[in-house]
């Protein structure tokens, strides 16, 4: 179940975007930067819960994942919008393979 949620995180943020993704309007779009915002806490939430269940499990950096989570949440007025924008195109592709590959296990 926590697989399928960070998946269809993942699937909305790179909805939300659209085909083509653009800094400047993600950062003159309020509404866009905290519906992405809120998936990042969905996946945050969600590999917490599944290092609770399985401290092993095979997702890169997911302690920082689960800390991004509480950084947006509790330092919602301190979001960089370029930290997330380089999570985005960076880290949320590598994410998006390995949940991937545990769906399929």
């Amino acid at each position: 179940m926590y697989l399928s949620d960070i998946s269809n995180s993942i699937e909305s943020i790179y909805e939300y975007l659209g085909e083509e993704r653009n800094f400047n309007n993600y950062e003159s779009n309020k509404l866009l930067r905290r519906a992405v915002e809120r998936e990042l806490e969905i996946i945050g939430e969600a590999v917490n819960r599944l290092l609770k269940l399985d401290s092993n499990i095979d997702i890169s950096d997911a302690r920082r994942i689960v800390n991004l989570r509480n950084w947006v949440i509790h330092a919602y007025d301190n979001v960089d919008n370029i930290i997330i924008w380089g999570i985005i195109n960076k880290d949320l592709p590598l994410l998006e393979k390995q949940v991937k590959k545990l769906l399929e296990e």
